[in-house]
């Protein structure tokens, strides 16, 4: 094999996320020439309306999937949590790479942390995730929807639109967009708990070729792929879509994993939540066990309302 091609889209994050990958295989396999395939998913186009009304962040995934299946590249790179946890026939997820920090962060031009923020004030955010457990702690803010590439969320930051917004403090730190920002607070894991794959790399692959299969398991990091397959298993089995609030996050402590699970509706009310720790070794079904016992105790009814009041007149800001 002589050369390698890596589907990404075109945002500034997936491209740094893309070229970070190139320069590992480049380093690991000197041998092989890696190209980019650079695609604009309708993820990326449709920037006007909720993710989960124009088909959820599969919608992230789509194009690049089409790129490998119709033989245009080998492999592809994504944000671990825009990938579903169906993958088409002819691709896998080979490898996930080390995940790295994983908060979410509270950004504002005039309030030091969210405890700070009045009654009324306005966040922004783009998920359903981040809307419920903000309204279970603060029922008094005024959450509105943010869509729009990281540069477009924070310029209208700036120009007063929201008081406050929340988004994944990894991507901003990859891109080096945290200097001009006067007000940041990292949120905890018990106090904003991140979406199924958050702040670590999915490496998708062609099933038939072996080279490609062997690069991407250079990549591979064997406590996040743990930790990430415990919360895709969860999200699996519980038959979770993006309209649908919902937050797992496993860790490793130790020689425990803890993991952390919260579903709702979008306006913070009708709240399940678990936390588990259980030994590493023991952990590899934790993500079934867990959904097990929520589903035992109704989450698939409490999800199917969620779904449904999730877009309704009563948070018209979405649209």
């Amino acid at each position: 094999m002589q050369k390698l091609t890596i589907a990404t889209r075109v945002s500034d994050l997936a491209l740094w996320q893309a070229n970070y990958i190139k320069e590992r295989v480049e380093a690991t396999f000197p041998d092989i020439e890696v190209v980019l395939n650079k695609i604009v998913s309708n993820g990326d186009k449709v920037l006007d309306k909720p993710l989960a009304l124009i088909g959820g962040k599969g919608h992230f995934t789509k194009e690049l999937e089409e790129e490998m299946l119709a033989g245009n590249a080998e492999l592809a790179v994504h944000s671990l949590k825009d990938v579903p946890t169906y993958i088409p026939d002819g691709l896998e997820l080979a490898a996930v790479t080390q995940r790295e920090d994983q908060s979410d962060l509270f950004l504002s031009y005039r309030y030091k942390t969210l405890e700070d923020l009045p009654e009324g004030a306005v966040v922004g955010t783009t998920s359903l995730r981040r809307r419920m457990q903000l309204l279970q702690k603060r029922p008094d803010l005024h959450v509105k929807d943010l869509r729009g590439n990281v540069n477009t969320r924070l310029r209208k930051l700036k120009e007063g639109e929201y008081d406050a917004i929340i988004l994944a403090w990894i991507g901003l730190s990859r891109l080096n967009l945290l200097k001009d920002i006067p007000y940041t607070q990292k949120l905890s894991l018990d106090m904003m708990i991140p979406p199924m794959g958050q702040a670590a790399l999915g490496i998708e692959i062609v099933s038939d070729n072996e080279k490609v299969r062997e690069i991407a398991k250079s990549l591979n990091d064997e406590k996040t792929f743990l930790c990430t397959e415990i919360e895709r298993d969860f999200i699996s089995k519980i038959g979770a879509g993006c309209s649908a609030p919902v937050a797992c996050n496993a860790v490793i402590d130790g020689d425990n994993v803890v993991f952390r699970v919260m579903l709702g509706f979008p306006d913070g009310t009708n709240i399940m939540q678990e936390k588990v720790i259980k030994k590493r070794e023991k952990s590899k079904n934790l993500g079934k066990e867990l959904a097990q016992k929520m589903i035992d105790k109704g989450a698939l009814d409490l999800l199917s309302e969620a779904e449904k009041i999730a877009f309704k007149d009563e948070m018209p800001q979405r649209l």
